[in-house]
């Protein structure tokens, strides 16, 4: 059902469903419970959403803190943005390290994205169509996240389209995580 790729973050995985194409075009299913369970994956998912982006545009670096954290199964359904997940679990061998996905319509490969880390992209296409499942429901009071430019990623463009939240996040050095790594 799904290739599934560890990445370099403990717990952060890039799946690859299986894409069937066509004359008419192509047919992918990126969540199937049954394989989720039998991975150890989450499960059950509180709310989905979309974003439209375009090109140049940069969002993140966004989580929500306890108790309103949660798990991200993310993927891109139009055009291709570059993803970025960063570990802010205090303990973790890989605190304050990042990955970078290249992830496409085309391909619809998908992030699975664990609790204590934070997530954003960089809109490489024209235009792009990012969905997240999330494991817990949007809490205002919870949603925050990194500066984007603070942890040492090498993102395409140093002066993308952001949104004034986004740019007044505060950097990692002066970042107090509420998250605590269980290796």
């Amino acid at each position: 059902m799904f290739e599934m790729q560890k990445s370099k973050l403990e717990g952060c995985l890039k799946l690859i469903p299986k894409t069937f194409m066509d004359q008419r075009g192509q047919f992918t299913k990126v969540f199937h419970e049954s394989t989720f369970k039998q991975l150890g994956l989450e499960t059950e998912f509180k709310e989905e959403y979309f974003s439209v982006s375009h090109e140049g545009v940069l969002r993140g670096m966004h989580f929500q803190t306890p108790p309103e954290e949660h798990v991200k199964l993310v993927y891109c359904s139009q055009g291709s943005v570059l993803d970025v997940v960063l570990d802010i679990r205090r303990g973790s061998p890989t605190y304050g390290k990042f990955e970078a996905f290249e992830l496409t319509g085309e391909k619809g490969e998908c992030l699975y994205i664990p609790k204590g880390f934070a997530h954003g992209f960089f809109t490489l296409s024209d235009k792009a169509i990012m969905v997240y499942k999330v494991s817990t429901m949007y809490s205002p009071n919870n949603d925050v996240g990194i500066l984007w430019n603070s942890f040492g990623m090498d993102w395409p463009n140093q002066t993308p389209i952001m949104s004034i939240r986004d740019s007044s996040f505060p950097e990692i050095k002066h970042f107090n995580s509420p998250f605590t790594y269980c290796g």
